[in-house]
């Protein structure tokens, strides 16, 4: 929609890039964060189920009840996630990372699906999370992470839109626009003095 107002690439990849936040674009970041947290407990002496017990009721205090980075809504396990950790744990075997943050994830899945008739599984956010924390990012560079990666097809869509040459493409398409059915157009009569 911005480079259809005639603003330039630029401008109309700042605009997509800053409707990325908590809704779409946060989740990699809240990820981050809920591992970090649980890996505190850990080092703070809990076993990894307490941690991710209490780690768990801990971000489902401050976000509610479902947790970024698992639940997909069309698949009952995401397919991208076991490929990102399976290259994790090879990371792991030469000593590239730790893999402790990859075990968390697999906890919090595990946790999530306790007692449930479907599971929960980690999705493409909660796995690339396992990634950024296993690399060391600190939890706010996810959604940059996220953003950066969002850029390119940003990019291309901007581009798209400005080669089609339209003006003011709006949310709403052209056959649910509003018609006038009012008082037809009238002369406005003059102002006496």
């Amino acid at each position: 929609m911005a480079a259809t107002c005639g603003v330039g690439l630029n401008n109309a990849m700042a605009s997509a890039v800053n409707v990325l936040g908590d809704v779409h674009g946060g989740a990699g970041e809240q990820a981050v964060e809920l591992y970090e947290d649980i890996a505190r407990r850990i080092d703070a002496g809990a076993a990894l189920d307490h941690a991710v017990s209490a780690g768990l009721q801990h971000y489902r205090d401050l976000h509610g009840k479902f947790v970024s980075g698992f639940g997909h809504r069309f698949h009952p396990v995401d397919p991208r996630a076991p490929r990102l950790l399976a290259l994790v744990d090879q990371a792991a075997e030469k000593g590239v990372v730790n893999g402790r943050f990859a075990a968390i994830a697999r906890a919090v899945e595990r946790a999530l699906g306790e007692g449930r008739s479907k599971p929960v599984p980690m999705n493409i956010d909660g796995a690339t999370a396992v990634i950024y924390a296993e690399l060391g990012f600190p939890a706010p560079l996810a959604r940059g992470l996220f953003c950066l990666s969002r850029s390119v097809g940003i990019l291309a869509h901007a581009w798209e839109q400005t080669q089609q040459g339209g003006r003011n493409k709006g949310p709403i398409p052209r056959q649910f626009l509003w018609t006038y059915d009012g008082v037809p157009q009238r002369d406005v009569p003059q102002q006496r003095d």
